[in-house]
């Protein structure tokens, strides 16, 4: 888990994950959208395929990559608890912000 956690933590991966999202896409539009070199980006990818946040399949002469959702859905999983966590203490504050905008007597 911490190993995506980890991938995630660079910006240019959480980008390329955005752009599968989409759909998916070969390795020659991801380096267009990126304005990354080829190199550069292949070694994004290589990143997330070890991760296992992407796959890649050959079409022809091309590799086009996919999202892969399962790790995706594993870290949404963990990530539970700490959402509730938070959510509990948004509803707090909400009630805190609701009853500071009380008149005073109005009850």
């Amino acid at each position: 888990m911490s190993s995506a956690f980890a991938v995630l933590a660079e910006p240019t991966r959480r980008r390329i994950l955005d752009l599968l999202l989409e759909r998916p896409r070969p390795v020659g539009e991801l380096v267009e959208r990126l304005g990354l070199t080829q190199p550069g980006t292949s070694k994004h990818l290589k990143v997330l395929r070890e991760a296992g946040l992407v796959h890649a399949r050959q079409e022809a002469q091309r590799r086009v990559y996919e999202l892969r959702l399962e790790p995706l859905a594993e870290m949404d999983a963990w990530l539970a608890p700490y959402r509730r966590a938070w959510s509990s203490r948004l509803d707090a504050l909400e009630d805190h912000l609701d009853r500071q905008d009380d008149p005073p007597g109005d009850d």
